[in-house]
């Protein structure tokens, strides 16, 4: 299957569950009128709100190249990934404010009912499967909205984790354990958050790949046999993707269609990189003195 029907199944998938478990958990809530319902009754909300969001992203960024986005349209993503983010905080918040409010006013109260704990345990396990999904798709894909949103999905299990607790305190005699717990999850909810938004930004903002992939690009382009040393290699975010460029030394002697089929050669190799779009190889013939000391290519060519 393509990336573009990957992304658009997964994101409708996402947006389908969360909306059914929304609708369940209000009904729960509207029947119990228990806290801890409500609460993930309101994380529910959220989530089915920023599903839309990614529906609509992914929808985007899926889209063929053309004339207006040559390279096509993924530099979206990380955008996609911001408005996750900003669902993370909402059901952090909510659920921050919410069991604040109920120890501060002292006034709790959990369901005894089984509809309650019941509806919290499938809400568990449902989003296990859905962050289970989401991350293998993610990764597969070099997606980082559906990482983000299989992201969302763990703190959902911490969530439904924490309002159990609460039901399970009150059967126990303890009713403050919910919103106690619940405080410990939303900071860890708006920790995710943040972490969500640093890794987007660094896409944002053209921040350099991890130390093993810049040592598997500078490896393949001195694998050539007639690439003799390299310099000025760099490689950065363009959206969820990575642009190279790079200097190589070979023999000045050597014909231009010789030179040329030697760019083409590491550039291919490079490409061949999943996670690599664009590669852009300058060929300096090593007898003019161009070369220039690059300590950074020396520490990932293990020369030193």
């Amino acid at each position: 299957m393509s990336r573009r029907a990957t992304l658009r199944r997964v994101g409708l998938l996402v947006l389908g569950v969360n909306l059914a478990l929304m609708l369940l958990k209000g009904g729960v809530w509207a029947m119990t009128g228990s806290f801890a319902v409500q609460s993930e009754a309101v994380n529910s909300a959220a989530d089915t709100a920023y599903s839309l969001v990614i529906v609509a992203g992914l929808y985007l960024t899926t889209r063929p190249p053309d004339f207006e986005h040559p390279h096509g349209h993924e530099r979206i993503e990380p955008f996609v990934s911001l408005f996750v983010a900003a669902g993370i905080f909402l059901a952090g918040g909510v659920v921050l404010w919410q069991a604040g409010s109920a120890l501060l006013s002292g006034d709790v109260t959990v369901t005894r009912g089984p509809a309650a704990i019941s509806v919290l345990v499938l809400s568990a396990v449902t989003k296990y499967g859905l962050y289970r999904y989401c991350l293998a798709a993610g990764r597969q894909r070099n997606s980082p909205a559906l990482v983000a949103t299989a992201t969302d999905n763990r703190n959902d299990i911490l969530t439904a984790g924490a309002a159990l607790v609460g039901v399970v305190g009150a059967l126990l005699g303890f009713p403050l354990a919910d919103p106690l717990a619940a405080l410990v999850v939303a900071v860890g909810i708006l920790y995710t958050g943040v972490e969500v938004v640093r890794d987007n930004v660094a896409y944002l903002v053209g921040a350099a790949p991890p130390e093993d992939l810049r040592k598997e690009i500078l490896k393949r382009a001195l694998s050539h046999p007639q690439v003799q040393g390299a310099h000025d290699v760099i490689a950065h975010y363009v959206g969820p993707e990575i642009d190279v460029s790079l200097h190589i030394e070979v023999e000045g002697a050597l014909t231009l269609r010789e030179a040329h089929d030697i760019e083409t050669a590491v550039i291919k190799s490079v490409q061949e990189l999943p996670e690599v779009d664009d590669v852009f190889v300058h060929v300096d013939p090593k007898e003019l003195g161009e070369w220039k000391a690059d300590d950074e290519v020396e520490r990932l060519a293990d020369l030193e």
